[in-house]
C-alpha cells in the first residue's frame, strides 16, 4: 500500500479502512436534500477510492427534488439536469452497525471544480458558519429529537397505529413522559439505538419517554460546531429509522402523525463562544447579556420569514396549537415552555437559548442556518428583544407565525433575509419545491370532503 505523504489523508484513511474491514462489501453514500432526505447511491467497495478522487456524480437537481422524488421540470430544463460533484464528508466512512458487511459516507455536492455547491444545505450552513467565525464567534448546538416508534402495519386507510397500547387494543392513555417503566417495556430496542449511536460516535446525551403514547426523544450532547451539530441530527434520524425498523417498527419524525396528540419537534439549544472561549450570552447572572437578547430579538423577527423551513410541509402546521407546546408567536421568556425562545435556567457559564419552532420533519441544516443567522442579524444590527413573557403565552400574546402553509410560502418567497441568507438558487429552488408539493395536496379531493358534501349538497 502507497503511505507516501503525497497521498491525500482522506484518501489514505479510506484506504485504511478497507485494510482493516476485509469483509466490507457495499458502502452506501448519501447527502441530505432540501426534505432531510438521504439521496445517494450503493458503491462496491472497490470504487471507494473513485469517490476520494472526485469521480462520483449526482444531478445538482437530486439535493431539489420535492418529497416524492420528483424533479423540478424547470430547474432541470433550465440546467439540463448537469452533474454535480460528490465529495466526501470528512470521517463520515463508517461501518453500519445494523447491517453486517456494509459501511457508510456522507457526501456534499460540489461543482465540477471542487468548490462548493451554493444550493447544498450543508454548504449553507457551512457559509452562516463562518461568518461567526469571522468575528471571532463559535456557535455551540445541541439538538433534540422527538419521534413516534409505531407497529409496522397501518390501519385500512393508511393511519397509523400506537406501539403503546391499553389491554384492549386501544391507544395508551397518556404518555408517561419521563416514566422509567414505560421506558422498559422497548428497553431491548433502546439498548440497539444507543449501541449504534455509540458505534457511530453519534454524541447522544439523554433519552426520554416523551408527552404522547409511543412518543420518545433523544438528545444530542452540546457541540461547539453547528455543521457537525447538524451532521448528528441527520444522522441519528436514520440510526433510530434503522433501528426501528430492523424490530418491526416505524420510527416517524412526521411532524402530527396524530391530530389528537403531540406533535414531534426538534427543538435546538444555542450558545455562542468568543476566542477566548467565554459565552457571550453569560453576564454572570440569571438574565444574561446584551448579546443575548440581541440575538433573541434577530431570531425572532426573522422567525416569519423562515416558517417555510421551520415547518416545511402541510402536516407541519398541525403542530401549532395553543397548549400543545409548539409557538404560535415569535415571544420568548426565561424558563418559560409557552414561548418560542426559551432562555433555560442554570448555571451562568452556560446561559443559552432554546429554539422550540422547528419540527421533527425538518431538515436540521437549514434549521440551523435559519436559528444561526437570524441570531447574527440581531448581535450585528444590535436589535432590541421585546419585554420576555411570564407566564402563559398562549393567553397573551396573539397568534402572528404563519398558521397554514400556503401563508408561509409567500413570506418565504417574498423574503430578502432568506436569499442573503441562502443564496438566491437556494430561495429560487426551495420554493418551486414547496409550491410542486402544495399543489400536488391542492388537487387531491380528500375522504372527508367526499363524506361531508357529496350526498348533501
Amino acid at each position: 500500500m502507497n503511505t507516501s505523504s503525497s497521498v491525500d489523508p482522506q484518501l489514505q484513511q479510506a484506504r485504511d479502512f478497507l485494510a482493516a474491514n476485509p469483509d466490507i462489501h457495499t458502502i452506501e453514500v448519501y447527502l441530505c436534500d432540501y426534505n432531510g432526505l438521504l439521496r445517494g447511491k450503493l458503491i462496491p467497495r472497490d470504487n471507494l477510492e473513485k469517490v476520494f478522487k472526485g469521480n462520483l456524480k449526482l444531478p445538482t437537481t437530486a439535493l431539489s427534488m420535492d418529497i416524492w422524488g420528483r424533479d423540478l421540470e424547470e430547474i432541470v430544463f433550465a440546467t439540463g439536469d448537469a452533474d454535480g460533484m460528490c465529495l466526501p464528508v470528512p470521517g463520515s466512512l463508517q461501518r453500519i452497525p445494523w447491517r453486517p458487511g456494509s459501511a457508510q459516507m456522507q457526501i456534499t455536492m460540489a461543482d465540477m471544480d471542487g468548490r462548493d455547491d451554493d444550493s447544498d444545505p450543508r454548504n449553507i450552513l457551512k457559509n452562516t458558519a463562518h461568518q461567526y467565525a469571522a468575528k471571532g464567534l463559535r456557535p455551540v448546538v445541541a439538538v433534540e429529537m422527538e419521534f413516534f416508534l409505531l407497529k409496522s402495519e397501518l390501519n385500512a386507510d393508511g393511519s397509523p397505529q400506537h406501539s403503546s397500547v391499553e389491554a384492549d387494543g386501544s391507544p395508551s392513555l397518556g404518555g408517561q413522559p419521563y416514566h422509567l417503566d414505560s421506558m422498559q417495556e422497548q428497553r431491548e430496542l433502546l439498548d440497539e439505538l444507543r449501541s449504534a449511536c455509540e458505534a457511530l460516535d453519534l454524541p447522544t446525551d439523554t433519552f426520554v419517554k416523551e408527552a404522547a403514547p409511543s412518543q420518545y426523544e433523544i438528545n444530542l450532547n452540546h457541540l461547539p460546531d453547528p455543521v457537525a451539530a447538524a451532521d448528528a441530527a441527520f444522522l441519528l434520524k436514520r440510526v433510530i429509522r434503522e433501528v426501528c425498523r430492523k424490530h418491526g417498527y416505524i420510527a416517524s419524525f412526521m411532524a402530527k402523525p396524530f391530530g389528537e396528540e403531540a406533535g414531534n419537534g426538534m427543538h435546538v439549544h444555542f450558545s455562542c463562544l468568543d476566542d477566548a472561549d467565554n459565552n457571550i450570552f453569560s453576564d454572570g447572572g440569571d438574565k444574561g447579556s446584551d448579546a443575548l437578547r440581541q440575538a433573541i430579538a434577530g431570531m425572532a423577527t426573522t422567525m416569519k420569514d423562515c416558517m417555510a423551513i421551520f415547518a416545511p410541509n402541510l402536516n407541519s402546521y398541525r403542530r401549532f396549537q395553543a397548549g400543545c407546546h409548539a409557538p404560535t408567536s415569535p415571544c420568548w421568556g426565561y424558563e418559560n415552555r409557552t414561548v418560542a425562545l426559551r432562555v433555560p435556567a442554570g448555571e451562568a457559564v452556560a446561559r443559552r437559548i432554546e429554539h422550540r419552532i422547528g419540527g421533527a420533519d425538518c431538515n436540521p441544516y437549514l434549521l440551523l442556518t435559519a436559528i444561526l443567522a437570524g441570531a447574527l442579524k440581531g448581535m450585528n444590527e444590535k436589535l432590541s428583544a421585546d419585554a420576555p413573557i411570564e407566564g402563559d403565552a398562549y393567553s397573551q400574546v396573539e397568534p402572528s407565525l404563519p398558521q397554514f402553509w400556503p401563508e408561509s410560502l409567500g413570506l418565504f418567497e417574498q423574503s430578502t433575509f432568506i436569499p442573503d441568507t441562502f443564496g438566491k438558487t437556494f430561495h429560487h429552488r426551495y420554493g418551486l419545491c414547496k409550491r410542486q408539493e402544495l399543489n400536488e395536496f391542492h388537487s387531491r379531493i380528500t375522504q372527508l370532503e367526499y363524506s361531508s358534501y357529496l350526498k348533501c349538497i
